[in-house]
């Protein structure tokens, strides 16, 4: 017997199991996988409708002021986040001297979106989704639906958002 093959048999003794038997599963193994897959997806989706219960979005009330018109040229954007909330926005200041304000967050995967400056778009780096920043609405890419937009108002000098009414988000 060679060197080789004596090696061979001796390794065979010290861990005796057959290839075939170690590959194969069982119906019963099998089950209990399906099983504990199942009771994980189920847990999992009833944490996040407990979730969405009782803990449900943040909604804007009332007027908050964002900062000065001579803080934003024409073409920049400021990111703000409202008193009380944890939600990112942003205000743009647009080519035409329009404010519009938007949640900064991309509506296909919660990106952050950000402004290009003379391009009228507002684009989601993650997937190359694009929204019209002057509507909010989708241009191209994979967001389902327009971002959800502040209502824009100045008060002399001072720039102020609230809820925009008679919009769905």
């Amino acid at each position: 017997m060679s060197k080789e093959d004596n090696l061979k048999e001796n390794w065979k003794k010290d861990f005796p199991y057959k290839k075939q038997e170690s590959t194969q599963v069982s119906r019963r193994d099998f089950a209990k996988f399906l099983t504990l897959v199942s009771g994980g997806l189920m847990v999992g989706s009833g944490l996040v409708a407990a979730k969405a219960y009782l803990l449900p979005n943040e909604g804007v009330i009332g007027e908050h002021f964002v900062c000065d018109v001579k803080d934003i040229p024409i073409g920049g954007t400021k990111g703000f986040v409202i008193e009380g909330s944890t939600i990112p926005y942003i205000l743009v200041h647009l080519e035409s001297g329009m404010f519009r304000a938007y949640e900064q967050k991309c509506t296909h995967l919660s990106c952050a979106v950000y402004y290009k400056p003379g391009t009228g778009i507002i684009h989601c780096p993650c997937h190359d989704g694009s929204f019209d920043a002057l509507t909010g609405d989708v241009i191209a890419g994979p967001p389902p639906r327009a971002l959800p937009q502040l209502e824009v108002f100045l008060k002399g000098e001072k720039i102020f958002v609230r809820a925009l009414e008679n919009r769905e988000s």
